[in-house]
């Protein structure tokens, strides 16, 4: 009796890791390039009942998948509850969002940019930048972007970014302001540099650092640069939205919430019938 509380508690500390993931995904469904989590659990070994009458030990058994001689047979099984497995990302294309602003730039494909942190290199799929006090390309945390040959270095008005993630600029252009123009129709342009944009073996490992930041694992194995065959499209202009559907979020937390609720009534009914045991049934007389 007392078994059934523990796997119904079990449950519910199950349900508390999933309602931490969907508010998680809730908090974020305005960041930029943020990958929704996804709770996952696993039960526990079941155990194997054996019938133990007096009538039948006499008997050797032996039970077809184990194999072995065993005199109590297996009659059935018995769960004991689940765990958390693990918590990870799901890594689908979120909604390109246009801006306007020469300094967002998106992602569409798989790959990362590149950030240069104190930490060390780190991997992002915000692409809402900002021009730094050194004319750097910088993240809104100050963080410079890199580029094949490193930070990038641009003028406030003069620079366009293709699909190829290549960096332009025109000095004739540095005191006027700043249009977006379409790809290869900008005249007397230098290629100056092309965005660090990298891939891992396994996403789903990556490990989240906070302000959209990622790091590779042993797991995930380490960032590589994409190639020109999986590279993805880079769009100036443009922020990737999260992947978060607010309505399924919902959705999934009404089922949370009713599952977490029926794991709760089983330990009160487990909990009524023990003390209706102790104080009824084995009251002395």
């Amino acid at each position: 009796m007392v078994r059934g509380m523990y796997t119904a508690a079990s449950g519910m500390t199950a349900q508390q890791h999933r309602l931490d993931a969907l508010s998680n995904n809730m908090a974020n469904v305005d960041t930029n390039g943020y990958k929704r989590d996804t709770a996952v659990h696993k039960a526990f070994p079941e155990m194997l009942l054996r019938r133990m009458s007096e009538e039948v030990i006499r008997v050797p058994y032996r039970h077809p998948s184990i194999g072995s001689v065993d005199k109590a047979p297996v009659v059935g099984k018995l769960g004991s509850g689940v765990e958390q497995n693990e918590v990870y990302p799901i890594f689908e294309q979120g909604t390109l969002k246009q801006t306007e602003n020469p300094f967002d730039v998106a992602l569409e494909g798989d790959g990362f940019f590149v950030v240069q942190t104190p930490a060390g290199e780190r991997y992002t799929r915000n692409g809402s930048f900002l021009i730094g006090p050194e004319g750097l390309l910088v993240t809104k945390d100050g963080f410079p972007v890199l580029g094949e040959n490193g930070p990038i270095q641009i003028t406030l008005n003069n620079f366009s970014i293709d699909e190829d993630g290549r960096v332009f600029q025109n000095d004739a252009l540095a005191d006027e302001q700043f249009v977006l123009m379409p790809d290869n129709e900008w005249e007397d342009t230098q290629q100056i540099d092309r965005l660090q944009i990298v891939d891992v073996r396994s996403p789903r490992y990556l490990r989240k650092q906070g302000a959209s930041m990622w790091q590779t694992t042993w797991e995930s194995g380490p960032a590589e640069i994409a190639e020109d065959t999986g590279r993805p499209r880079v769009h100036q202009g443009f922020v990737e939205g999260a992947n978060v559907n607010i309505v399924n979020e919902m959705v999934q937390m009404i089922e949370v919430n009713r599952a977490y609720e029926a794991n709760q009534k089983v330990i009160q009914a487990h909990d009524e019938s023990t003390g209706r045991l102790l104080n009824t049934v084995m009251r002395p007389q």
